[in-house]
């Protein structure tokens, strides 16, 4: 980053944790407590994630990519494969940390907008009772997407019955659960519904540094204690990652968080709508923007911004992805959809 006073429009990632969380971490550093989660504090934040999700257990973790691995842990044998999108963050995005760790193949499937369907799932049960083929066993989806897309509940719905009825188990990367939640307007038992596991992302919502994943399947929760330690995660001070869910539980902050930055997501959507050559690669359904814009464009934009370069269409256009978090406000955006159209003013357009 070019500019350390200028927000990032690089990831949800880039932005500091919410003062509440800041002020519950200090509020829990009193004091002696029993380690590795046997405190009043996670016990209480278990218990209140469990009866937000309809779940059978609650566990705290460190990471993302270390949610996944839990979750799914708790899915696969070594032998058994997980079906997922091509753009799935645990094919792309986690060094094949789930395959390395488990041993389990993924199944990745082409998609348009980030969303497996069950026809697609379907080009992947082939095979089944074949000898020298993974047996596919899990279906892994990511909500909201890593396109910026969110399943509908009807979506949800129609995935889950598939999986029910083809004796498949369903994961949810809930790295932006909370953005999907705020999009749709629904709760998180709702969007769980249909889920085996599922993970609620907090570190990109406003926490330092927490993921929660949740068993809502109560055949797979007796190992769930045995894998997260085998995994490394078994945190001997958990009441700091404990109180950061408690804070953003309390009064849903982690849901006006999650509105704060899917509302500013789509007012830069709307302000640069009239910028020449540029166009939407998705619809704005969360809190990212994807858009189609030359190269020469994106190059001057980035000398002063920062976010990421997502995909080359052509020798000329890229798709680049403009992230927006709890913390960005109606001033961030404006001064960068501003900049937008100033170097959009600037840039010589390629040759039809």
């Amino acid at each position: 980053m070019t500019n350390q006073q200028r927000k990032s429009f690089g990831s949800d990632n880039h932005a500091g944790a919410h003062p509440i969380v800041l002020d519950a971490m200090l509020a829990a550093n009193t004091g002696d407590v029993t380690s590795y989660g046997a405190d009043p504090l996670t016990e209480r934040v278990t218990r209140q994630l469990c009866d937000a999700f309809g779940a059978a257990g609650a566990f705290l973790v460190l990471g993302g990519t270390a949610a996944n691995v839990l979750g799914l842990s708790l899915m696969l044998q070594p032998y058994e494969a997980a079906i997922c999108t091509e753009s799935a963050h645990l094919n792309e995005d986690e060094c094949g940390a789930t395959e390395r760790i488990l041993g389990s193949k993924l199944l990745a499937v082409p998609t348009a907008d980030g969303k497996l369907t069950p026809d697609l799932i379907t080009t992947q049960l082939a095979g089944r009772g074949t000898l020298r083929r993974a047996q596919p066993r899990a279906v892994v989806i990511t909500q909201a997407t890593e396109a910026g897309t969110c399943y509908s509940l009807a979506e949800l719905r129609a995935i889950g019955e598939f999986c029910r009825a083809e004796d498949l188990l369903l994961y949810i990367d809930g790295a932006r659960l909370a953005n999907s939640a705020a999009f749709l307007g629904c709760s998180l038992a709702e969007l769980a519904e249909y889920a085996d596991v599922l993970s609620f992302g907090a570190t990109k919502n406003g926490a330092v540094g927490t993921e929660a994943v949740i068993v809502r399947n109560s055949g797979l929760m007796a190992a769930a204690p045995y894998h997260r330690m085998q995994l490394l995660q078994l945190a001997s001070k958990m009441r700091f990652m404990s109180a950061q869910f408690d804070a953003l539980l309390t009064d849903e902050l982690w849901l006006r968080n999650a509105r704060q930055a899917n509302t500013m997501a789509a007012r830069l959507a709307d302000s640069v709508s009239d910028v020449p050559g540029l166009r939407l690669a998705y619809p704005v359904e969360a809190n990212a923007v994807f858009a189609i814009l030359g190269r020469e464009h994106a190059t001057r934009l980035q000398a002063d911004w920062n976010f990421n370069v997502r995909a080359t269409l052509s020798e000329h256009e890229d798709v680049v992805r403009w992230m927006t978090a709890f913390d960005t406000s109606e001033a961030d955006v404006d001064e960068f959809a501003a900049a937008i159209h100033a170097t959009a003013g600037v840039v010589s357009q390629p040759a039809p």
